[in-house]
């Protein structure tokens, strides 16, 4: 062939290569704006990254539905959980420089740490605290209910029970990430936040991201979290910030920012030709570390059916269609992203959206697994949301349920009155009852408020919607002596002083 022939050939390989993404491009678009409709999402960003390089790029709606904002390529969105992996990333950069190992002990780093059982407390690795099986339940109360910052929430955690054996189990533990975040800063000298900008943000030149509250809050180009109220009403809702579990999920960062993380991720830990990660350790990053069952995975199992499911070290992961997958979700009250490698293709998605779990995310990491990797032409919209719509009228019914449930007739022990006063609890801080009219006034430290009403017996139940405890309900233990003496709180008993 000779020279002319040739150009002809690449020229023509490349229009055909441009018009098949094209394609594939207006396919997916297609897709992504039925789910919209689908989850009413006011606002969405989304990247899918191939080689190296972004191969679809696409804002959609608005920041906030009150003012119609719309949404652009440097839109501040909370990464939420996703911001795990960065994260252990930063500890693998402190392994390569030997200022850490996984074996080593978290007390080394942090003497403050210290868990209910001394057994754990002393053999618990830095590898631990990245994998949810040190043997701790949920306590996300601690930074939902509480502003503290990380090293008192670490050591409100000597009072957190034991649910199961030291990596006997998985259960997963946001607490453990703020702990982390503790390593790297005896490791480095440095606040975590600090770190990871030095370290990753910057070289990457991830310029419109960041990692607490105050310079969040600065920013005015970023979204306002979405949900739909009881009467499936779309409505805004209050921000979360709690920079106290930082490395657990507050990092924000825009779709533009995340076009450079994921071709980070896909060289393996090198940027512009500067290893930041060495490759063994990268690699060790996606190696499985925890089994979990698939009771304790993603619902979307009922649909991909994989073989395995497991943990790594700041991502979740499965097989599908015989290939793994690693990806991790964020949540936050009227948030949602979601972070997809199929590392084998060198293929990456990353959803970020402004709707309470929008789960129209997992449809569009499928979507893309099959569009420019695997084949296939199922409709994961579709079934994604035929799914959770099942879950949503599977929770509408056990809220009937309790309604149903509900003794009618029947009054509280004692004189509302006599409910008032402040209730404590180790962990949890303290909850003031206060009576207002036939009502008792709930504060939770000052971070969540609501009115109550009598429900049956001494159980009382949320009635409106500015604290954000919808259909919550809190009920008293009343003591021999005939006193209010412990108010039971998502199960956690706060005791009256």
């Amino acid at each position: 062939m000779n020279k002319f022939l040739r150009i002809i050939t690449i020229v023509l390989l490349c229009a055909i290569t441009a018009q098949a993404q094209d394609k594939k491009a207006k396919e997916l678009d297609g897709f992504i704006k039925k789910g919209i409709a689908d989850w009413q999402i006011p606002g969405l960003a989304v990247t899918v990254v191939k080689d190296g390089a972004p191969v679809f790029t696409k804002t959609y709606g608005v920041r906030n539905q009150d003012d119609g904002t719309r949404v652009d390529e440097h839109t501040l969105f909370s990464m939420a959980s996703t911001t795990k992996a960065m994260v252990a990333m930063a500890m693998a950069m402190l392994v390569d420089e030997g200022k850490v190992s996984w074996t080593d002990k978290v007390t080394d780093h942090v003497p403050y740490f210290k868990l209910s059982d001394p057994y754990i407390t002393a053999d618990a690795t830095v590898k631990d605290l990245l994998t949810h099986n040190l043997g701790l339940g949920n306590a996300d109360l601690i930074w939902y209910g509480i502003e503290l910052d990380a090293e008192e929430t670490i050591k409100r955690m000597r009072h957190a029970p034991i649910a199961y054996p030291l990596r006997g189990g998985y259960v997963y533990q946001n607490i453990m990430y703020a702990v982390a975040g503790e390593v790297i800063k005896a490791a480095s000298g440095m606040e975590w936040n600090d770190f990871v900008k030095a370290r990753i943000l910057d070289p990457l030149g991830m310029n419109d991201t960041k990692l607490v509250s105050k310079d969040v809050k600065a920013v005015d180009n970023r979204v306002t979290p979405h949900l739909l109220n009881d009467e499936d009403k779309r409505i805004t809702f209050p921000t979360t910030f709690s920079d106290g579990i930082g490395p657990a999920g507050m990092i924000w960062s825009s779709i533009s920012d995340i076009n450079k993380y994921l071709k980070f991720i896909q060289q393996n830990g090198v940027n512009q030709g500067d290893t930041l990660i060495k490759s063994n350790t990268f690699e060790y990053l996606f190696t499985p570390q925890a089994l979990i069952s698939k009771n304790s995975f993603y619902p979307t199992t009922q649909l991909t059916k994989p073989h395995w499911t497991s943990y790594g070290l700041g991502w979740f992961q499965h097989d599908y269609k015989g290939e793994k997958v690693d990806f991790h979700t964020g949540s936050l009250a009227g948030l949602i992203a979601i972070n997809g490698q199929l590392r084998d293709y060198n293929l990456s998605v990353y959803v970020f959206g402004n709707m309470d779990h929008a789960e129209l995310r997992h449809a569009i990491m499928y979507k893309v697994f099959d569009l420019y990797a695997l084949g296939g032409d199922r409709d994961w919209r579709k079934e994604i949301f035929d799914l959770y719509e099942g879950f949503k009228a599977e929770g509408e019914a056990n809220v009937r349920k309790a309604k149903e449930s509900r003794v009618e007739g029947t009054k509280t022990t004692l004189e509302l009155a006599a409910y008032a006063g402040t209730y404590k609890h180790p962990m949890y801080g303290e909850i003031i009852i206060t009576q207002k009219d036939d009502k008792l006034h709930f504060n939770l430290n000052n971070k969540h408020q609501g009115l109550y009403e009598h429900w049956h017996y001494n159980t009382f139940s949320y009635v409106d919607e500015f604290s954000g405890l919808t259909d919550s309900q809190f009920n008293f233990e009343i003591s021999a002596e005939g006193k209010a003496k412990i108010l039971y709180f998502w199960g956690y008993g706060f005791v009256k002083e």
